[in-house]
């Protein structure tokens, strides 16, 4: 009986000791860490990686970046996100709307209405091997303008849905 249960736990062991049940990833890896790439089809494409400009005001705070529209575009409702993490953990990534008004990309937060505060939209987050990460945007996105953003950061990586 001992046996048996042993064998079991053996064969449980060596099903889940990584690399030897798990295939090899062989996709297209980023070339630059820290940096989300859109996945199409075996396609990367970096996002457009930028610092947003905050300006506090009285009851918000507004993020600003550069020019009207963002020149990485995708046609996926749902985008897939290549990341190599070696500074900034997957986890700390959120995905925001941002609006295009006179020029530029913004979104702003109120300090005291927190509730009225664009919400982030949910990432599926999976480790594909090492530091490799496959970021998916759970929801359908409308079309228009989105950026990635490290939690309390003002770096951005934006990207525009058509």
């Amino acid at each position: 009986m001992s046996r048996s249960v042993l064998g079991c736990f053996l064969l449980f062991l060596a099903a889940t000791i990584p690399g030897h049940s798990q295939q090899r990833y062989k996709g297209p890896t980023p070339p630059q860490p820290d940096t989300p790439y859109l996945l199409h089809a075996s396609n990367l494409i970096p996002t457009e990686a930028s610092q947003a400009q905050e300006d506090a005001r009285k009851d918000d705070i507004s993020y600003r970046m550069a020019g009207a529209e963002s020149p990485v575009k995708t046609p996926l409702a749902s985008p897939i996100f290549l990341f190599d993490s070696q500074k900034i953990t997957p986890e700390q990534l959120e995905i925001y709307r941002v609006e295009s008004k006179n020029g530029q990309r913004e979104v702003v937060f109120s300090k005291k209405k927190r509730d009225k505060n664009p919400a982030s939209f949910r990432l599926s987050i999976e480790r594909v091997s090492g530091n490799l990460y496959r970021l998916e945007v759970v929801e359908s996105l409308e079309n228009g303008e989105y950026c990635l953003t490290p939690n309390g950061s003002n770096q951005v990586f934006c990207f525009q849905v058509y």
